[in-house]
């Protein structure tokens, strides 16, 4: 402990520079005389939260910070120093059952942790020391160490790569830990370094590494390596993120690779990556504040009202002292004031218990069992991924029965991410995808020859120009034998291609089937075998890496004569600016003719460089490679003057299928009240496309385009344009649906629907703020898009998508906002929304780790919400309801009983029937009640996703329906206590002679109590099982069984035996049965009466409601960490 805090404060020495030098296996540089290794962190994970030391201080500390804790701990206090009423057991028994329920709850998970991590902390390592293998524990590697990983082992800690058992420098590597993606990626030695490949050889290794100080971002790295030699000047190189290998990855396919290790413990990318997403609120939560809030008002006013009217009753001096009660010399001598205070204070204590503390354990524990119905949802499993649904956030399960917008991503998320090449635009000619072949569409009739089946128009020089350019311009390596999954590197010429990008996998297919194929990589050299079989040597001399800024990529390449090459691929809108040659307008007709029937287009441009030239671009790049600050910004430069006067060679274009049910989800997330809004980083056309696929829009929709384009085009010059143009768009849409609205009334014509399309750049105009800071363009957009029924957001950067969900979260309405996506590009905005979703897609697992609900497919999400979402809704409100209605029932006979026995605070209640009222005796029907209950049949709210609309905006938890439940339980507390009084007001006497007193009193009140609450949920409950009927039953059955128990034995401990046999001697009196029996059925009555007079929620005419039972899957089905969908039994599905 002492030793790792010693650590800690020596790394936070380096954490103020702006880069760390890691000498590699701590050799001393030759030359450099003083020789002072910087102090690092060990290699220790900690992800607990707690030590053994620290637990219960900490623990403490941090459940009194929520107010309901720290307001009962106030009570128990003033119980304990102040003269009151009631025990302090009564508010210290409940409040230190949550208490010490949350802390073992808590302290358990944690000793998982604290297990976990001690299980990778003292796992075995192999480090290079003196020239041989030593085996030592994961957390004593120090940075500076070199780490032998064999295959299939994980790395240790964040490692560079020195040298590969492969030929050709590479290691292949699966991070499904880190970000969920299970397809194999191709990291990269240092070419100096890549030599040395046995223990001797590597530990003989003089270098040191400059790198940027740790932080999380996964996918950035900036670094340079020095190797050293005894004749020559060290050797310096850059580093990136295709040298890192993260700590929790798998080498896969390789033997073994040195690396050597440059963050260490908690400063590795994965621990970094620990740091909790923001906490996000329910709109259920903020209700039960407020009602909270009015809870508490009314037990100050009921604290006030009783102290007044006791000083009141007081000023009769006979009521003051009474005869049998004389005042002592210090009771006389008090001072008045602080009397008044302290009798407030008893008060307080007396009421207290309309605020119910038990509440909050009962919701967190609804929440976290109510989310493995989602986990368990057979409906939500899907048999290709073998998953089903991940909930990462159970807090926020009621939020998805209230969301308003949805704002989905639309590639891996509406559509596949199943890249199939289509067609291909060469020189302006288009050539398609027939069956398994390809043939020329303009103009030449294909042949039966397969090789000059695609020589048509373009002429053969540029058809192999253009198909060169596909086989090189890329980043995928071909899979060799893999002895894990069985694939096959080669099998008849069938080649494995590996990517991140399944984009480049199907451009790489559709060449093979022109003719061209790409043969994978020797050493530098890319190899290529032509429609002539014919195989072709490139050196590949530079990577120019995608991302999401530029929106395209290119290689620089040298064949064997010499020659120097840069082809270039990507969007239409990044490439067509960069290029000063070829048929433009005849290719971006294609690309938009395929952009309109919903492909994915690609430009290809290539560069010829001379040698001199190349040279110039060269040292500007590797200079750029080489900085260690603002190295983004400088590589970003230099693409930008390589990347300028290419040739354009031609389009291709890609097919995405929607996904399975895309369509009927987005209907009946319309039919269910919700607005729906795509959001992607695809061109207009192909999004417009996708849309009208997936009937986001339809045929009789206006839409309203809204795109730099169109702003450009328009008809007013100047500054204002855009602002006449919303202002048209505005007095369109909003005035028009007002005008329809109101001929609604008179008229049978349907109200014309609206959609609006976009994009990146003209939101960045409107968004951007004008000089005076006043700008209305964001209001006036977003009362356009709130009277749109679908919007289109295209060419969105990550960070605009983001932007648009917190623009519509934070409007005035204040809407519930649910994200979908499933890259690493939809996180932003899945972190920003209410509530985000992610998708198990190709493009990794990014969001879905980031996400608070993680689903296989889109067309699970209309189960989540309309039936998930709505029943947890229900409950939930139920759940708040209920407690702070059985509550007020609870405390108003007390407060009633003040008026009958002198203000004098005697409470109507033993403290024992205070203490277990909210936990024995009414707490368990309404937690099963509010995971279990179905009002409706879940088959009916997914059919008639139009009953969502009922429980919109809040519908249950809204000042309607909470003053309803307290006027009940007003009702309630009144009978109960004016029922018992005014039917023994004459019948005093026992049929044994004997007086009732006021515990006799008292416990007839609170027997009608506890069967009235129980019996409401009885009302209440429409779906019932074996379980409810034990629970339920079982709870009045506990109530009378302890009450004969507790009153029937003399307890030592106790100073008073008030209730010795006081629940026993009531219950023979046959009175004490009617008035118990009468009150229980006039506290029904309203909500009977009620219930039969409204139309129950949901219930059409002739339609016939039946409950069936959720089919869920088990724990006990899960073998090997997989889903195996179990067999439909009694004994699984009835819970």
């Amino acid at each position: 402990m002492f030793r790792s805090a010693i650590n800690r404060w020596c790394a936070g020495e380096e954490k103020r520079v702006d880069s760390r030098t890691i000498y590699v296996g701590h050799h001393q540089i030759p030359g450099v005389e003083t020789f002072l290794p910087q102090s690092f962190c060990d290699n220790r994970i900690v992800s607990s939260k707690y030590t053994y030391w620290n637990f219960i201080p900490k623990n403490l500390f941090e459940q009194f910070r929520r107010i309901a804790n720290f307001y009962f701990l106030i009570i128990f206090l003033v119980q304990v120093i102040v003269d009151t009423p009631t025990s302090p057991v009564t508010s210290g028994l409940p409040l230190f059952f949550v208490i010490i329920v949350t802390a073992i709850k808590q302290g358990y998970e944690d000793w998982l942790r604290h297990k976990a991590d001690n299980s990778v902390n003292r796992s075995s390592v192999y480090i290079v020391n003196r020239r041989q293998i030593v085996e030592k524990q994961s957390e004593k590697i120090q940075v500076g160490d070199i780490v032998c990983v064999k295959e299939d082992e994980t790395f240790p800690c964040d490692l560079i790569l020195l040298s590969s058992s492969r030929e050709d420098g590479t290691c292949y590597v699966t991070t499904a830990s880190l970000d969920g993606e299970s397809s194999q990626k191709t990291y990269f030695t240092v070419p100096d370094t890549n030599a040395f490949r046995t223990d001797v050889e590597i530990d003989s290794l003089i270098a040191t590494i400059d790198c940027e100080q740790p932080q999380p971002d996964l996918y950035k790295f900036v670094g340079r390596i020095h190797v050293f030699s005894d004749k020559q000047e060290p050797i310096a190189r850059s580093l990136g993120p295709e040298n890192l290998l993260l700590r929790g990855a798998t080498l896969k396919n390789t033997d073994k690779i040195y690396g050597v290790s440059v963050y260490t413990g908690m400063e590795t990318k994965m621990a970094l990556n620990y740091q909790g997403k923001s906490q996000k609120r329910s709109v259920v939560e903020k209700s039960i504040n407020m009602f909270l809030i009015v809870y508490l008002g009314i037990l100050v006013s009921k604290s006030l009202i009783g102290t007044a009217l006791k000083y009141i009753w007081q000023l009769d001096p006979s009521n003051d002292e009474p005869w049998y009660s004389s005042k002592t010399l210090k009771e006389k001598n008090a001072n008045k004031f602080i009397k008044m205070f302290t009798d407030f204070l008893s008060y307080m204590v007396l009421f207290n218990f309309i605020i119910p503390v038990s509440m909050y354990v009962t919701v967190e524990m609804q929440k976290f069992l109510g989310s493995y119905f989602i986990t368990w949802d057979k409906d939500m499993y899907d048999d290709l991924l073998d998953e089903g649904a991940l909930v990462n956030t159970s807090d926020l399960n009621e939020e998805l029965g209230q969301i308003e917008y949805v704002f989905t991503d639309k590639t891996g998320t509406l559509t596949e991410n199943n890249m199939e090449f289509i067609e291909c635009c060469i020189d302006g000619f288009k050539y398609k995808n027939v069956g398994i072949e390809m043939s020329v569409v303009d103009g030449i009739p294909s042949t039966d020859d397969p090789h000059n089946r695609v020589c048509g128009m373009a002429g053969k020089e540029k058809e192999e120009l253009f198909l060169r350019a596909l086989c090189l311009c890329h980043t995928v390596q071909i899979k060799e034998e893999d002895k894990v999954d069985g694939l096959v590197k080669q099998q008849g010429k069938q080649y494995m291609y590996i990517s991140s990008s399944p984009d480049e996998v199907a451009l790489l297919q559709g060449a093979k089937k022109l003719g061209f194929t790409f043969q994978g990589m020797e050493k530098n050299w890319m190899k290529i075998q032509n429609r002539d079989t014919e195989v072709e040597m490139y050196e590949l001399l530079q990577v120019l890496n995608f991302d999401s800024v530029r929106r395209r990529m290119s290689v620089i390449v040298q064949d064997r004569s010499g020659k120097i090459f840069l082809f270039c691929k990507g969007a239409d809108s990044s490439v067509f600016p960069r290029v000063k040659a070829g048929k433009q307008e005849e290719i971006k007709f294609h690309v938009e003719h395929s952009a309109v029937d919903g492909l994915r287009t690609l430009c290809v441009a290539y560069k010829e460089f001379a040698q001199d030239e190349y040279d110039q671009f060269s040292t500007q790049l590797h200079a750029a490679k080489m900085a260690l600050k603002d190295r983004e910004e400088k590589l970003a430069e230099a693409y930008d003057n390589i990347e300028n006067d290419m040739h354009l060679i031609g389009a291709t274009a890609v097919e995405d299928k929607l996904q399975d049910q895309a369509a009927e989800t987005i209907e009946a997330l319309h039919s269910a009240g919700m607005k729906v809004w795509v959001l992607t980083g695809d061109k207009m056309e192909t999004a417009m496309a996708t849309c009208f696929a997936c009937r986001l829009f339809n045929s009789n929709m206006k839409l309203l385009e809204l795109t730099i384009k169109y702003i450009e085009e328009y008809r007013t010059e100047g500054a204002e344009k855009v602002h006449e143009l919303l202002l048209e768009l505005h007095k369109a849409v909003v005035q028009d649906k007002r005008c329809s609205s109101a001929s609604l009334l008179r008229s049978w014509s349907v109200t014309q629907e609206y959609g609006l399309i976009i994009d990146g750049a003209a939101l960045s105009l409107i968004l951007k703020p004008t000089q005076d800071g006043t700008s209305n363009y964001k209001n006036l957009l977003l009362q356009i898009c709130k009277r749109c029924t679908a919007v289109l957001c295209c060419r969105m950067a990550p960070l605009q998508k983001a932007q648009i969900v917190k623009m519509v979260k934070n409007t005035k309405d204040h809407p519930i906002t649910l994200a979908i996506g499933d890259g690493a590009n939809d996180v932003s905005m899945v972190l920003e929304a209410h509530v985000g979703i992610g998708l198990k897609g190709k493009e990794g697992r990014q969001a879905a780790r980031n996400s608070d609900y993680a689903i296989p497919k889109f067309k699970h999400l209309r189960k989540l919400l309309l039936a998930h979402g709505h029943l947890y809704y229900i409950r939930i409100a139920q759940l708040v309801q209920y407690f702070f209605y059985k509550n007020l029932c609870f405390i108003l006979p007390q407060f009633l009983y003040q008026f009958f026995c002198g203000f004098s605070q005697q409470p109507i209640y033993d403290a024992t029937y205070l203490t277990l009222y909210n936990i024995c005796f009414t707490s368990l029907p309404i937690l099963l009640y509010s995971l279990v209950e179905q009002h409706i049949n879940i088959e009916i709210l997914k059919k008639d996703p139009s009953l969502y609309r009922n429980i919109a905006n809040n519908a249950l938890l809204q000042w309607k329906p909470f003053l309803y439940w307290t006027m009940l339980g007003l009702f309630n507390g009144l009978v109960f206590f004016f029922g018992a009084y005014f039917l023994y007001d004459n019948v005093s006497i026992a049929a044994n002679g004997q007086v009732y007193g006021n515990w006799t009193f008292g416990t007839i009140v609170f027997t009608v109590l506890v069967f009235t609450v129980n019996f409401k949920l009885v009302l209440d409950t429409r779906y019932w099982t074996w379980v409810n009927h034990f629970v339920i039953w079982g709870s009045l059955a506990f109530f009378v069984m302890f009450s004969f128990f507790w009153g029937g034995i003399i307890w030592p401990f106790l100073k008073q035996q008030r209730m010795h046999f006081v629940f026993t001697q009531m219950l023979t009196s046959v009175s004490a049965w009617l008035t118990i029996i009468l009150l229980i059925t006039i506290s029904l009555v309203p909500d009977v009466i009620v219930k039969l007079l409204s139309k129950p929620m949901g219930r059409r005419p002739q339609q016939s409601v039946r409950y069936a039972e959720p089919e869920l899957l088990s724990f006990e089905y899960i073998k090997d960490g997989s889903f195996i969908p179990s067999p439909k039994s009694d004994d699984l599905t009835k819970l």
